[in-house]
């Protein structure tokens, strides 16, 4: 069983950074995508971005785009999402999670993880 554990929320400034991480453990079996969303309190859950590791392909959403980063590191298990240039509605709850596509739709993924606060104040 697949277990998702995320780090490294908190509480910036505007135009702030912060990176979050997503520490892995067990058995993926199929699982080849870990992909970062947010949801905000009455809003549904948003696809941030994705990465594949066995294609190295990697997608944002286009709210992101050119400020997040994703990465991976297999030595340490991890998926990592650097934010950048941060602005107030970026404010959410940031989940990772893990399935067989590459999708924006999250209910394509089938682990998920706690998720950590990220606020971004002015």
């Amino acid at each position: 069983q697949v277990q998702l554990v995320e780090s490294g929320g908190g509480l910036v400034q505007t135009g702030g950074s912060l990176r979050l991480a997503c520490a892995a453990s067990g058995r993926f079996s199929t699982t080849d995508v870990v992909g970062w969303f947010r949801q905000a309190p009455g809003k549904d859950r948003d696809f941030v971005a994705a990465i594949s590791w066995s294609g190295g392909g990697k997608y944002y959403a286009d709210s992101v785009s050119g400020r997040f980063t994703i990465s991976g590191d297999s030595a340490k298990n991890t998926v990592y999402l650097q934010m950048n240039d941060l602005k107030p509605e970026d404010t959410a709850v940031y989940s990772c999670a893990a399935g067989r596509y590459m999708h924006y739709d999250p209910h394509k993924y089938d682990y998920w993880g706690q998720g950590t606060q990220v606020t971004v104040s002015s």
